[in-house]
């Protein structure tokens, strides 16, 4: 579907599959819950199909135009990992094709290394034919959420921690562009799945694209600040209450136009890390100056939770602390300077990055970050590779 940030997807001088004509719904269990599909395909066209049913997928990332198959192989993660999880956690059955052309039924019993091998396994491990995974069960295709206006980092972990244990859904955008006690100013989402007495019947859902903010050649330090300031800004009081469609909470910049394409010829990077609790704020904090001096910001700053559910995959990212994400305009060795002085300080402090949204990730780092990587190799189809692969074995 071309939506991963990084080169996991690619294969230079080798082949690549194309299973999006594997898009079909195999079976469904509506009273339990349980549904099972070919793997090519889109959380979007299971969404169509299970919300209306009263039902909804059990962990989503921010965009759902992304392969079933391709969730699991990144064992995507979303807003409420600090209460599901992983979205392999839910994956109950994978049917994995090999190269010796014999189709693996992969379980927790049965063939359990390929199958926590294959739940985050980037794709190496074989052709994912189908997955059957869990669902949850929901009211209405609404949600209450409440956007609370946070002025720093610290109010960021005062508010996480209360949000955590109240809310299933927690997410912030923050302001990377601000300095001194304002600095890692942001808005806190949390949310939950409306009940139906919550939802006002005459609320209609709104439909259509959200034009990009600014144009890209007039995308800059300036104007960046600029917009944040704005946006934060927009937000009079300090929380705001409301219900919305359960699109634009979670799936936002599926709703914008070429998005993607704001940051010019040159695209952009997405960096994540995520950092343990212990002495989070402070590294937090080492990182947000950094970033901040280097005049490198971004409209798009994200920063959440993960829990202490562990996922099954051998090479899943996610551990208990507080992940960062930040697309930056490329602009050559000052972008890749600035993401290896960063990456040094995740690698000091016990943290690491995202594989499913890497493209520059060193092999040192990655062994570091990973250290079932050696496991994992057992379990690795011989046949299959990627750019990611031969950049870090």
């Amino acid at each position: 579907m071309g939506k991963s940030y990084g080169d996991v997807c690619l294969n230079e001088g080798g082949t690549i599959f194309d299973i999006t004509n594997l898009n079909h719904i195999i079976d469904f269990d509506e009273k339990n819950g349980i549904i099972k599909c070919e793997a090519g395909i889109t959380l979007d066209k299971i969404l169509e199909f299970v919300v209306p049913k009263g039902w909804f997928l059990p962990v989503t990332p921010g965009t759902k135009f992304i392969t079933l198959g391709g969730a699991v192989a990144n064992d995507v993660h979303g807003k409420n990992h600090h209460t599901a999880g992983t979205f392999g956690s839910h994956v109950t059955e994978i049917e994995l094709l090999r190269s010796d052309n014999i189709t693996y039924k992969c379980t927790k019993n049965e063939n359990r290394e390929l199958f926590c091998a294959t739940i985050g396994g980037l794709g190496l491990t074989g052709l994912i034919k189908s997955v059957e995974f869990g669902l949850i069960p929901i009211e209405t295709p609404f949600m209450y959420v409440e956007n609370i206006k946070f002025d720093n980092l610290d109010a960021f972990f005062d508010l996480n921690e209360e949000s955590e244990k109240l809310f299933p859904y927690t997410v912030s955008w923050v302001d990377c562009t601000t300095k001194g006690k304002k600095m890692g100013r942001g808005i806190y989402m949390r949310g939950r799945h409306a009940t139906k007495s919550e939802v006002n019947k005459s609320f209609e859902m709104k439909e259509g694209a959200i034009p990009f903010p600014i144009e890209a050649r007039f995308i800059n330090n300036f104007t960046v600040k600029t917009f944040n300031k704005l946006y934060y800004s927009k937000q009079l009081s300090k929380i705001s209450t409301q219900i919305v469609p359960f699109e634009p909470y979670f799936y936002p910049l599926d709703m914008i136009n070429g998005w993607e394409k704001a940051y010019g010829k040159n695209g952009f990077l997405q960096h994540q890390f995520v950092l343990p609790y212990d002495n989070c704020k402070k590294n937090m904090q080492q990182i947000f100056e950094i970033i901040v001096n280097s005049g490198m910001s971004s409209f798009l700053t994200v920063l959440k939770s993960f829990g202490d559910a562990k996922s099954p995959g051998m090479l899943s990212f996610p551990k208990k602390g507080i992940t960062l994400a930040i697309d930056y305009r490329m602009e050559g060795n000052k972008t890749l300077e600035l993401l290896n002085k960063i990456d040094k300080l995740v690698s000091k402090n016990n943290g690491r990055l995202y594989p499913g949204k890497d493209a520059r990730m060193s092999r040192e780092h990655f062994h570091q970050f990973y250290p079932n990587f050696g496991e994992f190799q057992s379990y690795k189809d011989s046949n299959f590779s990627s750019s990611f692969y031969r950049r870090i074995k």
